[in-house]
């Protein structure tokens, strides 16, 4: 007989998983699911309707349920929830929901991709009212965008800084509305390190958005939110976006088993407990490469690859799962922001002896007009090399170094193995050096003892301290701005100027981008200087650092004068 395999939820994880098994077996009668009015959608697009950059909302619905039966005779039912498993009958009981009406369907092999939900705080007041929303499908979006445009609001909250957010937030913005974007930790963005995140900061601001850090939603009235802190925010359209958690309920009641994360436990092939359902997608746990524990990871990519190693698990194709490492990338406003693998802060949660660096390089070469810097970090495994993440924040093409780092990951590299990787050059491509070879070059300069490093994050401590600083910029870069203790003595005469350097305390070097300062402290420890540390990031890490923190806190600059180029 014919295999019946039954799939709830569509979009990447159970459409997927629906065009696989069609593929390989031509004969299976295949199901899907879906409670809402659209099986397969593009979710990751869904904020750019708001801009009008996706102008009509229906080109985000990919397939039809007519075109999925046409092209490949998949049988996909909407406003379908499936509200019971019977795991002793392998029966499953659907409610329509354009009638209320219950039937059951039987399967041999049953998918679960219910997805993840968005997280709704019943703790704040005003969280039911009617100007607040959320964002997980078309259906969203055409509300939010609708209510908008119909009220003629002007002054909209995203709450939440992660990917939805910050998309949200700058398509808002991007449409003309007055945007504030709130976010309960000190940063946007938590793939990326603290310094990091200080160039999405500062571009949000560039472009108007009213940022605020730090402080969380206590109360959503009618036209304000009242914030932790006590501040008021004039808003009349409310977007919720902190998070999301798993559909497990169907899964909890049918008694499959839940993992440590509170996503549904699956095997290496997507199995649950039970021999005949399987789990892709946002609502599973996955296994951490980077970690070696369970993890969660909501995203698309991930899932088709978790549909398609399912699919053919179900006819006896292997698979070998090798877990996830997290490659992301976001764009915000004219900034591109990509990461993958562990940031420092979650190789420092994971208990892995780590180092990094932070470096500006240009993404191609600086005579071509659209050369941009790229500021890129890369973190690494302390001794042994091995690479562990990288994270990149430019205005070119930081995707394809992070896909580079990714792969070296998947392939378990190490900083010798990246400073050895031939890549394509052309001017108006990259550099003969590219940017990843060029960071594993000053990672192995650290591992092995070459110079020492001081990180942008403690120049601020280190001003206050009156540590004795060296700026190695020109007088006519020192003159357009510098750190307020800082002794100007270009790379041009260091030479001659050697015994300006003190040798009874440590000396700390920058210049713009650490390139220079970087030449400086070789210079003097081949002097015999031996007091000499590098400045991770320089004066343009050092501005881009400071500036969003200075402006948002309303703290004393360390500098006299940002200089952001």
């Amino acid at each position: 007989m014919n295999k019946r395999i039954l799939i709830v939820g569509g979009v990447a994880g159970g459409a997927s998983v629906a065009a696989r098994v069609r593929r390989i077996d031509g004969k299976a009668e295949v199901i899907m699911f879906d409670k809402g009015p659209h099986v397969s959608f593009s979710n990751c697009t869904l904020p750019y309707h708001l801009s009008g950059i996706v102008e009509n909302s229906q080109d985000l619905v990919l397939m039809s349920p007519e075109k999925f039966k046409k092209q490949y005779n998949i049988e996909a039912r909407v406003n379908s929830e499936v509200v019971r498993i019977d795991r002793d009958s392998k029966k499953i009981t659907v409610r329509d929901l354009t009638n209320g009406e219950d039937y059951e369907e039987a399967y041999d092999k049953l998918v679960l991709s219910p997805g993840a939900s968005p997280i709704l705080p019943r703790n704040i007041d005003g969280i039911d009212l009617q100007h607040v929303f959320t964002v997980r499908n078309v259906v969203d979006i055409e509300r939010i965008s609708k209510y908008i445009q119909k009220q003629d609001i002007q002054d909209v909250a995203v709450v939440g800084g992660g990917f939805i957010g910050v998309e949200v937030a700058e398509n808002l913005r991007l449409a003309g509305r007055n945007v504030s974007l709130i976010e309960a930790q000190d940063q946007i963005m938590t793939p990326f390190d603290y310094d990091m995140a200080q160039m999405l900061h500062k571009e949000l601001m560039d472009n108007g958005i009213n940022l605020v850090l730090g402080d969380g939603v206590l109360k959503i009235e009618e036209d304000a939110i009242e914030l932790l802190s006590g501040r008021k925010i004039a808003t009349k359209a409310v977007i919720m976006s902190i998070g999301v958690f798993p559909e497990t309920g169907l899964a909890r009641e049918a008694g499959i088993e839940i993992g440590v994360t509170g996503g549904i436990k699956v095997d290496h092939n997507y199995v649950t407990n039970d021999k005949d359902i399987y789990a892709v997608g946002d609502a599973i746990e996955v296994f951490s490469q980077m970690t070696h524990k369970p993890t969660r990871l909501a995203m698309a990519g991930p899932a088709q690859r978790q549909a398609r190693a399912a699919a053919d698990h179900m006819y006896g194709m292997p698979h070998n799962n090798k877990g996830v490492i997290g490659s992301s990338v976001v764009q915000v406003f004219e900034l591109g922001a990509a990461s993958t693998g562990l940031n420092e802060k979650a190789a420092e949660a994971a208990g892995i002896p780590h180092d990094f660096v932070y470096i500006i390089a240009n993404d191609k070469v600086g005579l071509m007009p659209d050369s941009n810097p790229v500021h890129f970090k890369l973190v690494y495994e302390y001794p042994t090399g091995k690479i562990l993440g990288a994270q990149a924040i430019g205005k070119g093409n930081v995707d394809k170094r992070i896909d580079v780092i990714a792969a070296m990951i998947t392939m378990g590299g190490t900083l010798e193995d990246l400073k050895e990787l031939e890549l394509c050059y052309a001017p108006s491509f990259g550099t003969a050096k590219d940017v990843v070879n060029y960071a594993a070059l000053v990672a192995l300069n650290l591992l092995y003892g070459v110079f020492r490093q001081v990180p942008v994050t403690k120049v601020r401590e280190l001003v206050e301290k009156d540590a004795y600083i060296i700026d190695v910029r020109e007088k006519g870069e020192f003159a357009k701005g510098h750190l307020v203790n800082a002794v100007n003595i270009p790379l041009s005469e260091l030479r001659d100027r050697f015994d300006e350097v003190p040798k009874d305390k440590t000396v700390y070097l920058h210049c713009r981008s650490s390139q220079r300062s970087y030449n400086a402290v070789m210079a003097l420890q081949n002097a015999g200087f031996d007091n000499v540390m590098n400045i991770s990031g320089s004066f343009l890490g050092i501005c881009l650092h400071e500036y969003a923190q200075d402006t948002l806190a309303g703290r004393e600059k360390i500098v006299t004068e940002y200089n952001f180029n």
